[in-house]
């Protein structure tokens, strides 16, 4: 098991990892039925795939030697209608210091086949920024 999930009430649930046993909770969002006050489901969702592209980047950093601390990714998400689902997640990433271009292209290459890019569904639309 890599989770349990608790319902709590009032829209809210809380997250625990098994392994770990770190929490986290969720509300649902202000824009269905909501108070907005922790991430909603579909934020984590959206935030993982930073969470995701962070970390392989992280990964692949630590193989070529280079010091990605203090890189940080801004996450915009939209919200479709009929059905509600994601229809375009935007990340923007901003990396502390200027890289050679290889290494730039290195870098993005692993964060756009992260797992959770190749996890979404296709019609999602994932706009990356990579900024120096």
């Amino acid at each position: 098991m890599t989770s349990k999930v608790t319902y709590l009430g009032n829209l809210r649930t809380e997250c625990v990892h098994i392994k770990s046993s770190q929490s986290f909770i969720t509300d649902a969002p202000t824009d269905n039925n909501g108070k907005g006050k922790a991430f909603s489901p579909t934020d984590t969702i959206a935030t993982g795939l930073a969470n995701c592209m962070l970390t392989v980047m992280g990964i692949k950093a630590s193989a070529l030697q280079i010091d990605m601390v203090g890189t940080t990714a801004e996450v915009t998400k939209t919200m479709g209608t009929d059905p509600r689902r994601i229809t375009k997640i935007e990340v923007v990433i901003n990396f502390p210091v200027t890289y050679n271009t290889k290494i730039s292209k290195i870098l993005e290459h692993t964060a756009k086949t992260c797992p959770v890019a190749n996890s979404l569904h296709p019609e999602i639309e994932q706009i990356i920024i990579f900024n120096p």
